[in-house]
């Protein structure tokens, strides 16, 4: 990623003329830049972690070796990697929000044009209720819907990957005793609630 596109990006974001869609398509575009470099970083790391892999082969003569490959694959672009993560959470969090109000100056049909969201899969949003931005770019995840998706965990479209990371940030540094228990009765994986009956008169 190079300083000078995110910031000339950002230039034309912070305009103060700027349109609703030029807002979107550049946020889209710098959380794009963002997420590449973050894959470039993985990808090393993981190239040095198969080094350390290789030379297990060879134990006990390459526990050393295999040590500081390992703790090289730790280290590797950590400021670089931290900055970005948090950068493209802070975009992620402004999105799940929608706090410059993009859904509502936009509307539905055109975000799903800046999204690449087929209409297939339109219709099955308005159905399903998800037409906010959140609802499209992350918990639907339609950002460019024709597209082939990964199975890979937090793997998408730049900004679902946004959402993402701010969702990851918002899980490790909220205090436990305010996060929902999944596990709660009536919650997600807790057991069901028994329905709520009711007397119906004549």
């Amino acid at each position: 990623m190079t300083p000078s596109l995110i910031t000339r990006l950002c230039d034309i974001a912070l305009k103060p003329d700027i349109s609703a869609a030029t807002q979107l398509i550049t946020t889209r575009r710098i959380c794009c830049v963002i997420a590449y470099q973050l894959d470039v970083i993985r990808c090393e790391r993981r190239a040095l972690r198969r080094q350390a892999g290789k030379l297990k082969a060879f134990l006990p003569f390459t526990r050393q070796a295999i040590a500081d490959l390992e703790e090289r694959a730790r280290e590797h672009k950590e400021a670089s990697r931290s900055g970005a993560q948090s950068a493209l959470a802070g975009f992620g969090q402004s999105l799940m929000f929608d706090r410059e109000g993009l859904a509502q100056a936009l509307g539905f049909d055109r975000i799903c044009d800046l999204l690449g969201v087929n209409p297939v899969h339109r219709q099955r949003a308005k159905t399903d209720g998800d037409t906010s931005l959140r609802g499209l770019a992350y918990l639907s995840q339609l950002e460019d819907s024709a597209d082939r998706k990964s199975e890979e965990w937090g793997a998408g479209g730049p900004l679902y990957r946004a959402c993402h990371a701010a969702m990851i940030r918002f899980i490790r540094e909220c205090p436990e005793d305010q996060l929902p228990d999944p596990f709660a009765p009536g919650a997600q994986f807790g057991p069901k609630l028994p329905p709520t009956l009711s007397i119906v008169g004549k």
